[in-house]
């Protein structure tokens, strides 16, 4: 949850450290640090953090598809979440505070056995890894994406977010046109920026994860990472203690740096624990067409959250990545 807190002077470093989501946001604040006092600091602490202004529409849509959506999973009864050590930087990759996997015990039959996630899991194995590497769709697996928006379109979530998309005027009523929209943005391919080909997709980037040079880049589903993590090609390194929420009833939010392989490494990672295929889907497609683009500050249910979408294209849109993160913590 969202909490206030005091700091003195003598925290200054630590708190310089952790407070950076980007390379530049660190600089400016660190130089703020060493202008103002303590008395100041704790003033433009409590401004940042009551900067948090939740988008009241995506805020609605968000939280009623994420209400009826009876298809999550639940920790301590579908799976167990095991946190361990934290990371203190994202600058350092070399350094593994967990032992054990982070998801564990998750109840494989009961989970996958539910149509969407059945249908989901069989499309993260439809792709390269590496970028730079042409996509070669076949038929089958243009079956199992076709297969995949039957199931989720099936779910009250999906068409909910349809209804909400037709009343604003961002998609058809017809429902087989809806369909191709969402297969459109989903999983036709593009050339991914410094790539060659067509090598990326939405889907791919956001749920699946590609490598790029020493970096993974995507990956924000936390189905694909104990699916990785399982296959013993993710080691999970640890948990941002800023970005993750420990103290909520169902701990959903997370932040956490890991290796791909020991090949490649994800200096942070943001995953929304125990979501259904279909919440997602229907999370990020709506605020893609309502034209989202950056960060928005958004109420899910009890969850304070940011909304990340970037996407580029015209009428046919893409999204170069999306996920869902806590909101500011200190």
């Amino acid at each position: 949850m969202f909490v206030k807190r005091k700091f003195g002077a003598g925290q200054l470093t630590r708190l310089s450290e952790n407070i950076a989501g980007s390379l530049s946001y660190q600089v400016v604040f660190t130089v703020d640090l060493l202008r103002v006092g303590s008395t100041s600091l704790e003033t433009e602490i409590e401004k940042e953090m009551a900067a948090y202004t939740p988008d009241p529409e995506l805020s609605k849509i968000l939280t009623k598809l994420w209400e009826m959506d009876d298809n999550k999973c639940y920790p301590g009864e579908d799976y167990d979440i095991e946190l361990q050590g934290f990371v203190k930087s994202t600058r350092d990759v070399s350094r593994d505070f967990a032992r054990e996997h982070l998801i564990q015990d998750l109840d494989e039959d009961k989970i996958f056995g539910r149509k969407t996630y059945g249908a989901f899991r069989k499309l993260l194995d439809n792709y390269e890894m590496e970028c730079n590497e042409q996509e070669n769709i076949t038929w089958e697996e243009k079956q199992e994406n076709y297969e995949f928006l039957d199931a989720i379109m099936e779910t009250d979530v999906m068409k909910e977010a349809h209804q909400y998309l037709v009343s604003e005027g961002k998609a058809s009523s017809d429902e087989y046109d809806f369909k191709r929209q969402l297969h459109d943005i989903w999983f036709r391919m593009y050339r991914r920026k410094g790539c060659r080909g067509n090598d990326s997709s939405s889907f791919e980037h956001v749920f699946v994860g590609e490598g790029r040079g020493d970096d993974m880049i995507g990956l924000h589903n936390w189905l694909q990472f104990y699916l990785q993590e399982k296959a013993g090609y993710i080691n999970y390194n640890g948990y941002f203690r800023r970005e993750t929420v420990k103290n909520d009833e169902y701990p959903r939010l997370i932040a956490l740096q890991f290796t791909w392989r020991g090949e490649k490494a994800k200096p942070m990672c943001s995953c929304f624990l125990g979501t259904s295929p279909e919440f997602e889907i229907a999370a990020y497609t709506v605020a893609l067409l309502m034209g989202y683009d950056g960060t928005t500050d958004c109420q899910i249910g009890e969850y304070e959250t940011e909304v990340t979408v970037h996407s580029f294209g015209g009428y046919h849109k893409k999204l170069s990545t999306a996920y869902i993160t806590a909101a500011r913590m200190f």
